[in-house]
């Protein structure tokens, strides 16, 4: 198992959608192991695929720490594989949202208060979840990585803008990160 280094904000992986996967194997197992090693390492609570510069439809999750602050229920580590997200609830609820490709910057993003997804886990086992709560929240975030889409993408414009300088400084790789990340091109 492995660290693997995270894209960051600008690079055009990030808004690809990617493919899903279509069989178990080594690499895909291996893949797992490492992105699961990569987000503890990072002190991160979710990572896809996507964010270490691979554009399948997986990602890996482990709620817990959050969940622990909120009195939520603990599912621990999971692997989800092609999620499908089936059902949203009609309430949303504000939270503040972060990115480990986006380090640095926060901002309040609306969101589906409860969800149910569909996905397979490790073993390829088809599974499905009703969850609310923190694991609700960084699926949702997850989700939105393997199509392309980014926590900023549900702010306004105005927003945006006022997060523009942090961007720009990500984006040209001035950012102190204290974790490995794909090196920019200065």
């Amino acid at each position: 198992m492995s660290v693997l280094p995270i894209v960051t904000y600008d690079d055009e992986v990030l808004r690809q959608k990617a493919e899903p996967v279509t069989e178990n194997s080594e690499e895909i197992q291996q893949l797992i192991d490492d992105m699961f090693d990569s987000m503890y390492n990072s002190d991160g609570v979710g990572l896809a695929a996507p964010q270490v510069g691979k554009l399948k439809r997986l990602f890996v999750v482990d709620a817990d720490p959050m969940a622990e602050k909120e009195d939520e229920p603990e599912y621990g580590p999971i692997a989800m594989i092609n999620p499908e997200i089936t059902s949203e609830s009609d309430e949303e609820v504000d939270m503040d949202e972060g990115c480990l490709s986006i380090p640095g910057v926060n901002a309040t993003v609306s969101r589906p208060e409860k969800i149910t997804v569909s996905y397979l886990d490790r073993d390829f086992n088809r599974k499905e979840l009703k969850i609310g709560g923190w694991l609700s929240r960084i699926v949702q975030h997850e989700t939105d990585h393997l199509d392309g889409i980014l926590f900023l993408d549900h702010l306004s414009f105005f927003k945006r803008k006022l997060l523009s300088s942090k961007l720009k400084e990500i984006a040209s790789g001035e950012k102190e990160i204290d974790y490995p990340t794909v090196p920019k091109d200065k």
